[in-house]
């Protein structure tokens, strides 16, 4: 089996070294074995593990999220309905993001459209009072 430095598996992973060393500590990656120099070797299942987190971390996943599905990947009873269930409430909070987003946006433009009613000076910049008098609807 062909062995890696930690350099070509950031290349190839398309991480630096210090986020491979950062997953190590984390627990999403077992050490690796190291040459008498001290040298980490590595194997080519190291680089798809480190695509897999990386990819998770693009879908919202947390690290200790991340944990779980590895887990529930190397489980030698896997079910996919355990995943399915961590992708449902990945989704949810994807939701409610997307709402608390639509109601900042909305407090946003609510405050452009009355600043743009005035176009006046600073010290009475509609924006800057709206942000000071309304309490957060959020």
């Amino acid at each position: 089996m062909e062995t890696l430095t930690i350099g070509k598996v950031a290349e190839q992973a398309q991480v630096t070294a210090q986020t491979i060393r950062y997953y190590e500590r984390q627990g999403l990656l077992e050490a690796p074995p190291r040459t008498e120099g001290g040298f980490r070797l590595y194997t080519a299942k190291t680089v798809q593990r480190i695509r897999f987190i990386r990819r998770a971390k693009e879908l919202g996943f947390t690290l200790r999220e991340i944990g779980e599905l590895l887990a529930l990947r190397t489980d030698p009873n896997p079910r996919c309905a355990e995943v399915c269930a961590k992708a449902e409430e990945k989704i949810a909070e994807v939701d409610e993001k997307i709402e608390e987003l639509t109601r900042i946006r909305e407090n946003l433009a609510g405050l452009l459209s009355d600043c743009a009613k005035r176009r006046s000076m600073v010290a009475e910049c509609a924006v800057l009072e709206g942000i000071e008098r309304k309490p957060p609807s959020m």
